[in-house]
């Protein structure tokens, strides 16, 4: 394990989650943090040389429907949802 899980670790994780976290929360969090890590590191020590990668462990169908319009939606009825809007437009924050 490349880090030890301790208190100044936990505060870390939930500053750069943006989560406030009490010190309750913290000892309450620290065993579950432990006990996950612990388990990644015995998944690292398994053979998978003979396996063979998957991309899903099952096998799906694509089902697909007949594109349709369905229910018209004017821009207004859109709009009225998002938290801001500049014309007919959604306003979102800039991206640098």
């Amino acid at each position: 394990m490349a880090h030890e899980i301790n208190e100044d670790l936990i505060r870390q994780i939930a500053q750069l989650a943006k989560l406030t976290i009490s010190d309750e929360e913290i000892a309450n969090y620290m065993p579950h943090m432990k006990k996950v890590l612990n388990h990644f590191s015995e998944l690292e020590t398994l053979n998978t040389d003979n396996i063979e990668p998957l991309i899903t462990p099952v096998d799906l169908k694509s089902y697909l429907r007949e594109d349709r319009v369905e229910k018209n939606i004017s821009t207004e009825e859109l709009l009225a949802g998002a938290p801001s809007s500049i014309g007919q437009l959604f306003q979102v924050p800039p991206v640098i």
